[in-house]
């Protein structure tokens, strides 16, 4: 496969724009102002607004939704883009609950959207867990996804909410991306255990993709993030990983070759 130009724009905490070979596709939409989110029993407060707002955007041609029952991965505003999205691809259990034409996948399960002039992108869900083993009834589904280009799961992984475990390993052996965008952050609202990568999933997951680049994303704006993207960093640096990360700055494009 040729060297791919790939642009990434951090909105904020899980959002991302991607644009690679055409397409443009927007990761867990959250668009709304700093405040406090109670969608269920736990409070989430959100410290930064977004670095784009939802109107500057433009065209997508897929929203890319890990899972829609938590309000730092889908918010108001976020559901309000849906509808303008050509495709929005989640959890079956998410698209039973949001309805209208959001399709749900369930892991390993491929789609492919395709452009006017004959280009086409594989879009194949990867297996997630939102914390330690038994968290599955009290987090819910959540998915991942894997894009290729001219084979399933050759351009880009991400993650969604998940930490390291079987399931990423599983994507590690199906797929070779050529980058990891990475939901870390360290998440935790439920006691001692953390409900995204920590810095040590993240290296985990480093090491099961040798060959991809690593985007991590989901580590700031909340206040249940404990740990910062300086301290990812530093993790990196101290194992000798710094050339295998990439660091996204809100608002901005990274223009990636990959």
């Amino acid at each position: 496969m040729s060297k791919l130009e790939t642009a990434l724009t951090l909105v904020g905490g899980p959002t991302v724009l991607i644009e690679m070979a055409g397409f443009r596709l927007l990761t867990d939409p959250t668009f709304d102002p700093p405040g406090s989110y109670n969608p269920s029993a736990v409070t989430l407060t959100k410290q930064k607004g977004p670095a784009l707002a939802a109107e500057e955007i433009g065209r997508i041609d897929a929203v890319l939704l890990s899972h829609d029952q938590h309000a730092d991965n889908l918010d108001r505003s976020g559901r309000a883009l849906l509808d303008k999205a050509g495709a929005v691809f989640t959890t079956r259990a998410g698209a039973e609950r949001l309805g209208g034409t959001v399709r749900g996948l369930a892991p390993w399960e491929t789609v492919t959207l395709g452009t006017a002039d004959g280009g086409r992108l594989f879009i194949t869900a990867a297996p997630a867990r939102h914390g330690p083993p038994g968290i599955e009834p009290i987090a819910g589904d959540v998915i991942g996804f894997a894009l290729g280009l001219e084979a399933p799961g050759d351009a880009i992984y991400v993650t969604g909410d998940t930490v390291w475990y079987e399931g990423v390993a599983e994507t590690a052996r199906r797929f070779k991306p050529r980058a990891v965008l990475l939901f870390a952050g360290s998440a935790k609202t439920r006691g001692a255990f953390h409900l995204t990568m920590d810095c040590n999933d993240a290296i985990e997951t480093a090491h099961a993709f040798p060959d991809a680049r690593i985007v991590p994303v989901h580590n700031e704006g909340w206040a249940h993030f404990t740990e910062s993207q300086a301290e990812l960093a530093h993790a990196f640096a101290v194992l000798g990983l710094t050339a295998r990360l990439e660091l996204l700055e809100p608002g901005r494009p990274m223009r990636l070759e990959i």
